[in-house]
């Protein structure tokens, strides 16, 4: 068994993600705020936040975040 993964994304148009997430992959609607709204995923949390520019094509790398992870 795989275990559940969490991933966030930026997207410009928070409205159309939802649709899409929602009614084209049939992902069931989590918590959501003004610039974010999560998502089930088959058992796995995703994460639209509205980033205007900063999703699609175009993407420029310098305003990606690094994340540090641990390995064990």
């Amino acid at each position: 068994m795989t275990p559940p993964f969490h991933l966030a994304f930026p997207v410009d148009d928070l409205e159309a993600a939802t649709r899409f997430y929602r009614d084209v992959l049939g992902c069931g609607l989590g918590r959501s705020a003004p610039d974010w709204v999560d998502f089930d995923l088959y058992g796995h949390q995703i994460v639209a936040h509205h980033a205007p520019g900063l999703a699609g094509p175009g993407l420029d790398l310098a305003h990606v975040l690094q994340v540090d992870v641990s390995r064990q």
